[in-house]
């Protein structure tokens, strides 16, 4: 999927492997002309779209920078956030959709790692300069809905190792605790793509963060693959981890909690 390139002056370019930026939160507090005029201290950057397609993502609170990034707002991304949103949707074309998201958001994460330039010989002979993905990358995914996204990966990565992190609220202190962790034996030298559709309070990530930092990751090293999030959820979470990459498909107030229920058929 091809991806509206932005570049913001807060962008690190001294970044060994600078991340290829994809539409997210505008980060210039000095445009206040145009705050005011979108209604929203923080607005959607969009390529080619109409100005009212920016007032269809949520403003984002206290500007979290550009960590956050959002998938290229269209009619298809549009309406599969429509049909998971839809109460009435059959679990059938619940999952269908789903997929399709995730497909979306997955090999837009994919597109976030670092790569090399390479050349290779065509069957007519002619040299061809072109990129490879660099080796040492993982996924995580968070149970049990992030396992929903696993297949997802799965189809472009077919290698791919894949970790999981069991969080649970524990039912006394209702706080996020850690049941289950386990993960490739050298995760603190890889690239990780940590798996969650819906990021809500955010806690759940802040706490399987922590458990891959234990393990000797670091937090810059972790692209957060998500479907929907809240900007509470996103705000804790860079808060928390400054240095944490979020990629999702919407900002919005209202999450769909429902999501690993109807996946898997629970509800």
């Amino acid at each position: 999927m091809l991806c509206h390139i932005q570049q913001l002056d807060n962008v690190n370019s001294g970044q060994e492997h600078p991340m290829k930026q994809v539409r997210f939160a505008n980060n210039n507090n000095n445009s206040s002309s145009s705050s005011s005029s979108s209604g929203s201290d923080v607005a959607a950057v969009l390529s080619n779209s109409e100005p009212s397609d920016a007032t269809k993502q949520t403003d984002i609170p206290d500007n979290p920078g550009p960590q956050l990034k959002l998938l290229p707002l269209n009619d298809q991304i549009r309406e599969l956030q429509t049909i998971i949103r839809d109460k009435t949707t059959s679990r059938g074309d619940f999952v269908f959709c789903a997929d399709r998201l995730i497909r979306l958001v997955v090999e837009e994460g994919l597109n976030q790692l670092p790569y090399s330039e390479c050349t290779v010989t065509t069957p007519t002979g002619y040299k061809y300069e072109g990129v490879k993905f660099e080796r040492g990358n993982c996924g995580v995914s968070i149970m049990r809905s992030g396992e929903a996204m696993e297949q997802g990966l799965r189809d472009c990565c077919r290698s791919i190792r894949i970790g999981k992190i069991l969080i649970q609220s524990d039912e006394e202190t209702q706080k996020a605790k850690v049941f289950y962790a386990k993960f490739p034996p050298d995760v603190y030298r890889r690239k990780v793509l940590l798996m969650y559709p819906i990021l809500s309070t955010g806690n759940t990530v802040i706490e399987a963060v922590k458990v891959l930092i234990e393990h000797g990751l670091q937090p810059k090293h972790i692209i957060l693959l998500s479907l929907f999030s809240t900007p509470h959820g996103a705000k804790s979470i860079i808060q928390e981890f400054p240095d944490i990459t979020i990629l999702t498909t919407e900002v919005h107030p209202v999450a769909p909690t429902h999501f690993g229920q109807r996946y898997f058929g629970t509800d």
